[in-house]
């Protein structure tokens, strides 16, 4: 029996998660569970799933949530603070740690699980984006197990060869091909996409996701960060990685390799699947996912990427060649821009506009500890919320 610690509970990971452990009770013990804001829903998931801690950083929305398992007569202990998030990934009694927290605000507690030697199941890509070098550092110093949830890392981790670690190059790898949908615009013209609205962007032809990550997928950053996070996960260059259009999303990603073999992984949109292959790994576990048809999906289809269309993708390769604290700066740059657009404070094609001008405008440094990637991420965040409110002044009518 495994016990496993849920940081995001209540997000779509979080739910899907929760859905292949109730298929699996004599292997997985919820032992605990965080979320933000969602009081009532952290509440069923406790009164279904019996953790012994819940935890929320805010200490009115934690306290709302122990009055409310008080009423559902409930032993569960109650948390708040930000360091208690890291206070249950590294908590002794638990064996695994979904990192599903979404952003920046997830780094701590992946790091923090990694540092304990836990079995890490990564969903929040903004650990290695901000983080790479030293969260990998903490991974192997600390014997840890990480395992990819992104979909497209968790292909590529089951299509390469499991002594990896010794070098792409060692193994005959020459390239990693992430697969992107292209997402709700991708056949859109140009000059459509400058009214686009939230609802729009959030509106993915395949994947049911949160609202910041639909964006990006919008926008296509989501892949951008998905390419720096490749880096670290598969010790890769950017020349080793390539992404291409695949709007079926079947095929969740490949390996080439030097003979000219290309092994992928496919199956249905669904994130359960990823899921329970890293509860399970290295076996394979029901994860309650409908068998792939393949007469049904009848064609795959393969694209390269337009960077006119999708700039971002263009602006992660360049963060990812600079080094350093750039890729903090890309990421902490487009979170401001996605909440901006999903507040309606700015245009959906200035995303990309906000995130180059923050490069360009920050210092870029090497970073040697967690305070430099949070000083670089605090800078970015400065900066951007100053551009967004430069464009949206520009952006008013005359009067």
């Amino acid at each position: 029996m495994k016990n496993v610690t849920i940081l995001g509970s209540t997000g779509s990971i979080g739910v899907s998660t929760l859905d292949v452990i109730s298929r699996h009770p004599d292997r997985f013990r919820v032992f605990a569970l965080t979320a933000a804001t969602r009081v009532e829903e952290l509440a069923q998931q406790c009164r279904q799933f019996q953790p012994r801690y819940a935890v929320m950083p805010d200490p009115m929305h934690a306290e709302s949530l122990r009055q409310r398992l008080a009423q559902l007569g409930m032993d569960c202990q109650v948390l708040s603070g930000e360091e208690s998030l890291a206070e249950v990934a590294a908590h002794g009694d638990t064996d695994m740690v979904m990192a599903a927290i979404v952003g920046a605000a997830g780094l701590p507690s992946s790091i923090a699980a990694a540092r304990a030697g836990k079995t890490v199941m990564l969903a929040n890509k903004e650990a290695l984006v901000m983080a790479g070098r030293i969260f990998m550092d903490a991974v192997h110093e600390n014997h840890a197990t990480l395992l990819p949830i992104d979909s497209e890392h968790n292909a590529i981790f089951q299509s390469l060869p499991v002594n990896f670690a010794d070098g792409l190059d060692a193994v005959g790898v020459r390239k990693l091909i992430l697969t992107a949908s292209g997402g709700p615009f991708r056949t859109r013209l140009l000059s459509e996409l400058a009214g686009i609205t939230p609802a729009q962007a959030c509106a993915h032809p395949n994947w049911v996701m949160g609202r910041k990550i639909s964006v990006d997928s919008a926008t296509m950053m989501n892949k951008g960060l998905e390419v720096i996070e490749a880096r670290w996960l598969f010790n890769a260059t950017p020349q080793q990685i390539e992404v291409l259009i695949h709007p079926q999303s079947i095929i969740h990603s490949m390996v080439e390799y030097l003979d000219g073999s290309v092994i992928a992984q496919l199956g249905n949109p669904d994130m359960r699947t990823p899921i329970a292959y890293a509860l399970g790994y290295p076996e394979r576990i029901d994860a309650g996912v409908a068998a792939l048809d393949l007469a049904k999906a009848g064609k795959l289809e393969f694209e390269a990427v337009d960077l006119e269309r999708f700039p971002c993708v263009r602006l992660a390769y360049e963060a990812l060649e600079r080094g350093g604290t750039a890729p903090a700066v890309l990421n902490a740059a487009n979170e401001i821009a996605v909440e901006a657009f999903l507040d309606g404070r700015l245009a959906f094609l200035d995303i990309p506009q906000v995130i180059e001008d923050v490069l360009t405008g920050m210092p870029v440094f090497e970073a040697h500890q967690l305070a430099d990637i949070l000083q670089a991420d605090s800078g970015a965040r400065s900066l951007a919320r100053e551009r967004v409110a430069q464009l949206r002044l520009q952006a008013e009518p005359a009067e």
